[in-house]
């Protein structure tokens, strides 16, 4: 491994100034600072460098969103799905025409390579147009009943919804819950990632400019357990989105459940991985290796645990090792990086203690283990082999640059292995055999099964797990499905 730009030169890095966007709550329409002037440091996790000023909302600040939001409900749930598809679709080619200012504000806030970033941004404009499309054809159905009363059932928008997302997908995971809701006819009032604010709020400015009603879409950032408290118990939030860890999804939904409001939940994963004894072991380790680490290993469907048949173990384990040793780690403005630094400092210290803690029961590390020295939220990537079964590592996903290798002698104790965790969300598989496939497809218990690759959440497939990975989809025909309400519309003649 290589750190590709120790000295994070100006060209590598490139300042802020010029495209980092003016940080701001949108409440109704307009961009202001909060009602009492608090604000909080935004981080350059590249260089510990503080990049912008965050405003934090007030109590007063989130009521003024929530009436803003009410109010538009009532004009914007009857505008003609139409012409929301075109707002949205028109703020998705904008998406596209300022790819490059966004991406870079991605990798200032969060660091990963921009190559990565730029993916990130088509990939929304994608989602933005399938929602805008898919949003045409919320139908609804004639139940014949034999009598003159006639019973129809629409799908009309549910409300209110409060949304919540992390910093580790800053244009994605906000923009999902966005652009469904609002195509769905609801409008929304969400809190993005403080991390990674200035994403947010470019996506929000596209739809702004595509000619979003004011209060259709309000932003807020603040304390997130205050904020999810208050958006939460509201009686004007009629749904809630959240995408971020077990814990803090146990809480909204137990506070959701309070009120009787459903919930979207689309939490952590420890995403197993089988590797069979018929494959290129070689090549299929390159590719395992370069998948982990992608995004410092700071995605929820990131692979981490791999199993693999122990007659290739060996060769798997060497190709793996040896792949990570060529990455590049540095500033994501340096085209030679491969692995940007880690989020934050809170990140990079429980990578640290989680190794720690699994080379105390007697983990041994192939490579890495070591945060580098420097400015810089930097991690090594890191392999770890012989962990024993009872190692907490095992059930808890590391959100970060770790990969776990252990060894399985049949497709049995494979497929248990990779059922012996609390998160389903996404599981993957490379095998040549068709029957081994079908098994791992049909018995492996988790929200998304791929198998001889590692796509799996696209547009137009749904995206959710299941167990602790939370419960829900978004995205594919099922996008809709938490800011919907079916009502029977049932009459007779007089």
């Amino acid at each position: 491994m290589k750190r590709s730009d120790d000295e994070h030169t100006p060209a590598a890095l490139q300042h802020a100034a010029g495209f980092y966007p003016t940080l701001a709550l949108l409440i109704d329409g307009d961009w202001q600072t909060a009602s009492d002037g608090a604000v909080r440091d935004v981080i350059d996790p590249a260089t510990e460098n503080v990049i912008g000023q965050l405003p934090c909302a007030t109590r007063d600040d989130l009521d003024r969103a929530l009436a803003a939001a009410q109010r538009a409900f009532t004009t914007w749930k009857r505008t003609p799905a139409p012409q929301r598809a075109k707002i949205i679709t028109d703020a998705a080619a904008l998406l596209r025409q300022r790819e490059d200012t966004i991406a870079r504000t991605i990798t200032l806030e969060l660091g990963k390579p921009l190559a990565e970033s730029r993916i990130e941004v088509q990939r929304l404009a994608g989602v933005f147009e399938w929602h805008a499309a898919e949003a045409q054809r919320l139908y609804g159905r004639v139940i014949p009943s034999g009598t003159d009363v006639q019973n129809t059932v629409v799908q009309e928008p549910i409300g209110v919804v409060a949304a919540f997302t992390p910093w580790n997908g800053p244009a994605a995971s906000p923009g999902r819950k966005i652009s469904a809701a609002l195509a769905a006819g609801c409008t929304v009032v969400i809190k993005p990632a403080e991390e990674t604010p200035g994403t947010a709020i470019a996506v929000a400015q596209c739809l702004q400019d595509a000619g979003l009603p004011a209060g259709a879409l309000n932003m807020v950032f603040g304390n997130p357990g205050d904020i999810s408290t208050q958006l939460v118990s509201s009686p004007i939030v009629r749904s809630v989105a959240f995408t971020g860890s077990v814990p803090i999804g146990r809480s909204l939904a137990a506070l959701a459940g309070q009120h009787l409001k459903p919930a979207v939940l689309e939490l952590g994963g420890h995403g197993p991985v089988i590797v069979n004894d018929d494959v290129d072991v070689r090549a299929v380790a390159a590719l395992c290796a370069r998948q982990k680490f992608r995004n410092a290993g700071q995605i929820c469907m990131s692979p981490t645990r791999f199993y693999v048949h122990t007659s290739v173990y060996d060769a798997f384990a060497e190709a793996f090792v040896a792949t990570t040793r060529s990455l590049k780690i540095g500033p994501g403005f340096d085209p030679a990086s491969e692995i940007g630094p880690l989020a934050n400092a809170r990140r990079r210290d429980g990578v640290e203690r989680m190794i720690g803690d699994a080379c105390n029961a007697g983990a041994r590390v192939l490579i890495g283990g070591r945060r580098l020295p420097g400015a810089g939220f930097y991690f090594e990537p890191t392999v770890l082999a012989d962990i024993p079964a009872g190692a907490d590592i095992w059930r808890t996903e590391p959100f970060g640059p770790i990969a776990l290798l252990a060894r399985f002698r049949d497709l049995d104790e494979a497929i248990a292995l990779a059922n012996d965790s609390d998160y389903g969300l996404a599981a993957f598989a490379f095998t040549r055999s068709a029957a081994a496939s079908a098994r791992i497809l049909r018995e492996v218990d988790s929200g998304i099964v791929s198998v001889n690759h590692f796509m799996g959440a696209g547009d137009s497939t749904p995206f959710g797990g299941v167990k602790d990975s939370g419960y829900g989809r978004e995205g594919g025909a099922e996008c809709f499905d938490g800011y919907l309400v079916r009502k029977l519309a049932s009459q007779r003649p007089l």
